[in-house]
């Protein structure tokens, strides 16, 4: 199970070196061909009346500079190669220090028999253009002023002070359109400032389109982004979601790009798969009942539904020899479950995979240099961890992978995952004892890091590894419709996978505390997270808010 890998990422100092460009991006292997289907990997995707394309070819028009010995800051770019019929919706930019791999999305309004209304058509040409800011005269930044009843959705940028065509841009139907918001910030000059955008609202049932764009201010937004936003992004009006990919086309997205899991080597507490764990000990205890009941190999006389009322709860069985065993996890019997879900409209899909660990570990302490294992903090029945790859559904791309972390977590972009050599199938690190989720092997601190305190997440990679390539279980895929997916009934089980823990760490802390520089040793309790001393049963993947939801930000 042990494979050669490789990292797929540069310095910055690498790619500013190789050209005045932006390297484009390419994932280490060729895209197979999908199963046939319907929508998926066509390369358009029906909005409804509006249809559009990924566009990720560009010309740059401006470059700025570098600002007071940093590195450079970033490049504006125009969309180039437009199909014919489409029409450009805005301009894209990103950081110099990044391969470029963005896109834009244009548009064509579907033919006119589709349209709800003839006299207002969805996508119009600009009555004119604002400036919102320019630089040097060698750059200007242009907002499209849409007719009435209509929103711009992007902002164009040229090398000229000339007021733009109006055939520059389209402007789209706002009843097409959804609220966005500001991302993440590309570029800070003074007043001027660039943001991406995207949706207000996101997760499985949430509709807005994320364009590609940017939004651009001279105004301070940090108080009121939101009601100051003049423009917007677009809305899936499609009910059957058609560029969403069928089942035979997700299981072929599994096993091209299922990611490598490896273990720490000194993993004490391995994973297990859900029917293991319940025939090899777990119990459910009610409340009122000190004697446990055993649970059938499929969870289906786990109580179903309802909410976390403390009423059950699983926890392991009291024999010492079972308990022990069940703790330690059960490698090959291990699997991912898979819950696919649409995501920024359906222009993607989030493939979830969920790993369980029957027993998650004490946690360790890093303190300047020294390491201070403990011995039950952070100790817990039931772990659940996931991570979650995006696929772009115009061509069956992934563009990047979020890593869960405890409560935590973040998107990385495809360009710095690590790649199982020849493959497309990313590297996922668990920690040691943690088992949270990690892209490059390391040591990574929870906590104050700049004091260098907190606790130590060790991720390696060993012989201790799964390939969800291979070994996964899809248990949900609301899209698809009902009873496309079968599934477990342990899933349905909304309580918690293992005991409320109460930590009598007195004697740990004060430990602990002895050894803290004075500047902390007064503020101890606010370094670390609140499940060092104590917390209530993990639920399972169903209660969590990534659910229904998106990912955190």
């Amino acid at each position: 199970m042990f494979c050669d890998c490789f990292y797929w990422n540069k310095s910055i100092t690498e790619l500013e070196s190789e050209s005045s460009e932006s390297k484009p991006f390419s994932l280490p292997s060729p895209l197979p061909r999908w199963p046939q289907g319907s929508g998926f990997a066509t390369g358009r995707i029906n909005l409804g009346e509006i249809q559009v394309v990924k566009v990720t070819e560009f010309d740059r028009v401006w470059k700025c500079g570098r600002s007071r010995g940093k590195s450079s800051c970033a490049s504006f770019y125009k969309p180039v190669g437009i199909p014919e019929g489409f029409h450009c919706l805005g301009h894209y930019c990103q950081p110099n220090n990044q391969p470029l791999r963005g896109f834009v999305l244009a548009a064509r309004a579907n033919e006119p028999g589709h349209l709800a209304d003839d006299h207002r058509p969805p996508l119009k040409k600009p009555v004119n253009y604002s400036l919102v800011w320019s630089s040097d005269s060698d750059c200007y930044f242009w907002l499209p002023n849409p007719p009435v009843g209509y929103r711009a959705v992007g902002v164009i940028v040229t090398d000229g002070s000339e007021e733009p065509e109006v055939d520059e841009v389209r402007c789209v139907r706002e009843d097409l359109t959804e609220s966005c918001e500001t991302g993440e910030k590309v570029l800070g000059m003074g007043s001027f400032n660039v943001w991406s955008t995207k949706p207000c609202e996101t997760g499985i049932w949430s509709r807005g389109v994320e364009v590609g764009s940017f939004f651009c201010s001279t105004n301070d937004m940090s108080s009121n982004y939101k009601a100051a936003m003049n423009i917007a992004c677009l809305k899936n009006l499609d009910p059957s979601l058609h560029g969403m990919p069928n089942l035979d086309q997700v299981h072929a997205l599994i096993q091209h790009y299922g990611p490598m899991v490896y273990f720490h080597p000194e993993e004490t507490y391995m994973p297990s798969s859900v029917p293991w764990f319940f025939k090899n000990g777990a119990l459910l205890y009610r409340s009122g009942k000190s004697q446990g009941e055993p649970i059938n190999s499929t969870g289906s006389n786990l109580p179903a539904g309802g909410e976390n009322d403390g009423s059950f709860w699983i926890d392991l069985p009291e024999d010492d020899e079972v308990r022990s065993n069940l703790k330690k996890g059960n490698l090959e019997s291990s699997e991912l479950y898979v819950h696919v879900k649409p995501a920024l409209g359906g222009i993607f899909t989030d493939i979830v995979m969920w790993i369980f660990c029957p027993f998650n570990g004490p946690a360790t302490l890093k303190i300047g240099l020294l390491t201070v294992p403990m011995n039950r903090i952070g100790e817990h029945v039931g772990d659940w961890e996931h991570f979650t790859f995006r696929i772009s559904n115009f061509n069956g791309e992934l563009t990047q992978m979020f890593f869960s972390q405890h409560s935590g977590g973040g998107w990385v972009d495809v360009s710095d995952l690590e790649f199982v050599k020849g493959s497309n199938k990313p590297v996922v690190y668990s920690s040691k004892h943690g088992h949270a989720s990690f892209p490059h092997p390391g040591m990574y601190l929870q906590g104050p890091s700049k004091l260098g305190i907190g606790v130590r997440n060790d991720v390696a990679k060993s012989k201790y590894a799964v390939d969800s390539s291979q070994r996964y279980r899809i248990v949900a895929a609301e899209y698809l419709g009902e009873g496309a997916i079968s599934e477990p009934c342990w899933l349905q089980f909304m309580r918690e996978w293992g005991p409320t823990l109460v930590y009598d760490s007195a004697a740990e802390i004060n430990k602990i505390i002895d050894l803290l520089p004075l500047i902390v040793r007064y503020s101890f309790e606010s370094l670390f997270p609140i499940e060092l001393y104590g917390e209530e049963g993990p639920t399972g993947p169903k209660e969590k808010d990534n659910w229904e939801g998106d990912e955190m930000c």
